[in-house]
């Protein structure tokens, strides 16, 4: 059976609309309601859509409502919420107060509302820890103590190379309540990816584990940490989780290597003390992609992080005190960065190691009724996949308590939507979000009071001025599709890089591509009659042959809805002058590319798509390269396809598929 185009008359139509009971109990009502009860008379927010306008109209008064509103923690109070909202970059927020990013995160905001728990932890085994709040508590008062006991203090950087797991989290709390700085790889990073990121920023201390679990396999990481250890002089200590004890390794050939244990146990009688910082003073380091070159240390700050994570945790995904909340990510994306701090909401954390199919295709949503999830986390291959293994979670697992499905790491095409509703559950909010590294956040993303659409993100951020802009500058109308911009500062712009100093490198990569002052994205998006966004890829892979400009995501939508593609990967090449368009796809077990499933992909794309989408050249690959953090590496195949040097073969999860698209014959003749 055909895709469904986005252009359908059932597109029109919503998959799903809250109750109105639904939306008076969302955190996006309250907020409403004392935001109107602030205004003059005249002035009515009453929807997303008016709030949004008020948002960016007045930058000032709405980042100070949300400030309020979600209870940030401050010893000092601002004498200004943000200077200039035109200056990008350079503008200054909330200056004047001191607080503490770890002091929100540990605060007991709603002791009647959270429940005992604040972290759970699981990984393909099923549920192997907890920790109570007080637990969290005192582990990050003893591991604060034993970094600033090793010289660890503002400013300074500690490395952590752990899987997804609580030491995770209580070293990076931790480390931000003494005013140092957090940097996290996960450990499918080798060496070389490991010291393109650590070897930048000349990090104090190093966290590791003795091994992480993928596919029931304890994969031993203590001679990657040995080599990493090694190659980093400024390390006073390395410091040793004891998770991954089934995997055997020599730890008396790490330099500095201390178990956590002895790290902590000099310190059980201090007292657990948060350092007061500048709204801006540096909290995380976080990468690039670095498929293109050495990747780009992006910092991060303390208070820009905090408020921006909660306003979209609060107001976007409605997450509520007691709520239990998951998302399927590593140490090594932004998304770990950005659910831990539902912490500062008062809900449990939910944390998995390992493979989410493995042991049983149904673990995720094991997860879900076990730990009685309210929000779960996932990527858009994980739910396509899923799909694709014919799960049908709302007759095999009871779902009572989800109450929103979250989807990131790159297009949700409209068939996902089909099978959330019908296969999962009817009545859940699907918020397909969409944001990055570059600002440890979103840009769009979901509205808990608001119809959600077949295909579409629902909304804008609160406070975020998004445009889809022409290459003039000119704002484009919805149907159009142009580059994804926010033309107005906002309080999670990254400090700069690290290791620039004049912020060159920073301005060149977000500032200089467009003809009126901006913070150009790089996707390519379309604003929708409903007031969504659809994005259409990378504005860096954008397709261009005969100079028409295509998504990549335009094509992936019907190409693996085909019951025979597993996944796919479209980019352009050189050809004659101009560019044509070639397609790789994977294939399920014992199906082979013949003329007529080649035939069939054109004909599905041509259908949903146009003539013009229709590539060159259809070929078969075991496998397509992806970044880390799980994301197609277009950039990776265009670049091998053009016989062109790749500079960080060790950020992508799996170097091994480079192989594949080497010499190809059928791209030279």
């Amino acid at each position: 059976m055909a895709p469904k185009s986005l252009n359908s008359e059932s597109d029109r139509q919503p998959v799903w609309h809250p109750s109105a009971e639904r939306i008076a109990n969302t955190n996006l009502t309250r907020f409403l309601k004392q935001v109107e009860s602030k205004l003059a008379e005249n002035s009515e927010v009453s929807s997303m859509a008016s709030l949004h306008r008020w948002s960016v109209e007045e930058p000032a008064a709405f980042w100070s409502e949300v400030w309020d509103f979600t209870g940030i923690h401050a010893s000092k109070q601002a004498t200004e919420i943000i200077d200039d909202p035109s200056r990008m970059p350079g503008a200054s927020w909330f200056s004047g107060s001191r607080l503490n990013y770890a002091e929100n995160l540990l605060v007991d905001r709603y002791p009647r509302a959270r429940r005992s728990t604040a972290i759970v932890s699981w990984n393909e085994n099923g549920r192997y820890n907890s920790l109570t709040w007080d637990e969290l508590r005192d582990e990050v008062k003893l591991f604060a103590a034993a970094l600033r006991q090793a010289g660890v203090s503002e400013g300074d950087r500690v490395a952590g190379f752990l899987p997804n797991i609580p030491e995770a989290v209580v070293a990076m709390l931790a480390t931000s309540s003494v005013g140092a700085l957090w940097s996290s790889c996960s450990p499918d990073f080798g060496v070389d990816g490991v010291m393109e990121r650590f070897g930048q920023f000349e990090p104090k201390i190093l966290v590791c584990a003795r091994g992480a679990l993928w596919n029931g396999v304890w994969i031993d990481t203590l001679s990657r940490v040995a080599s990493i250890a090694k190659q980093i002089p400024s390390l006073s200590a390395v410091v040793l989780a004891d998770y991954g004890s089934e995997a055997s390794g020599n730890v008396d050939c790490i330099p500095h290597a201390r178990t956590w244990n002895d790290f902590v146990s000099p310190f059980k009688e201090l007292d657990l003390v948060f350092a007061q910082l500048p709204f801006d003073h540096p909290l995380y380091i976080l990468y690039s992609s670095g498929t293109t070159g050495k990747p780009k240390c992006i910092v991060h700050g303390q208070g820009g992080t905090l408020i921006q994570h909660l306003k979209e945790l609060t107001l976007h995904a409605d997450v509520r005190a007691g709520d239990a909340v998951f998302y399927y990510t590593t140490c090594g994306w932004m998304m770990w960065n950005w659910v831990v701090s539902t912490l500062a909401l008062d809900a449990t954390l939910v944390l998995f190691d390992g493979s989410p199919f493995h042991a049983t295709e149904t673990r995720m949503w094991d997860l879900i009724d076990q730990e009685e999830l309210t929000v779960l986390g996932t990527s858009a291959k994980y739910l396509a996949m899923a799909e694709k293994r014919g799960l049908a979670p709302r007759q095999t697992h009871d779902l009572g308590s989800l109450r929103t499905i979250l989807s990131t790491g790159s297009v949700l095409p409209p068939e996902s939507f089909d099978w959330v509703y019908s296969k999962v559950k009817g009545d859940v909010h699907l918020a397909s979000i969409s944001g990055g590294t570059d600002l440890v956040s979103c840009l769009v993303l979901g509205d808990p009071s608001s119809p959600v659409y077949r295909g579409e993100i629902q909304t804008a951020g609160l406070g975020m001025r998004v445009d889809v802009w022409n290459s003039e500058g000119t704002p484009l109308s919805p149907g159009e599709k142009g580059d994804l911009v926010c033309s107005q500062a906002f309080p999670s712009m990254p400090n700069g890089f690290w290791g620039d100093p004049d912020q060159a490198k920073y301005r060149s990569t977000y500032f200089e591509h467009t003809a009126r002052p901006a913070w150009r994205h790089g996707d390519w998006i379309e604003r929708t009659e409903n007031g969504g966004f659809i994005i259409h890829g990378r504005s860096d892979t954008t397709l261009n042959p005969g100079g028409v400009r295509i998504g990549t995501a335009e094509i992936y939508r019907p190409v693996e809805r085909l019951e025979a593609v597993l996944e796919s990967v479209a980019v352009g090449q050189e050809w004659e002058g101009d560019e044509r368009v070639i397609l790789f796809v994977v294939l399920r077990d014992r199906i082979e590319l013949d003329s007529q499933l080649e035939q069939r992909i054109r004909s599905e794309i041509r259908e949903c798509c146009s003539p013009r989408h229709i590539p060159a050249l259809i070929l078969a690959v075991p496998a397509i390269p992806r970044t880390i953090s799980g994301k197609k590496s277009e950039i990776t195949v265009r670049r091998l396809i053009h016989d062109m040097p790749l500079e960080n073969v060790d950020a992508l999860a799996n170097p091994e598929a480079l192989t594949h698209f080497r010499n190809l014959p059928a791209l030279v003749n």
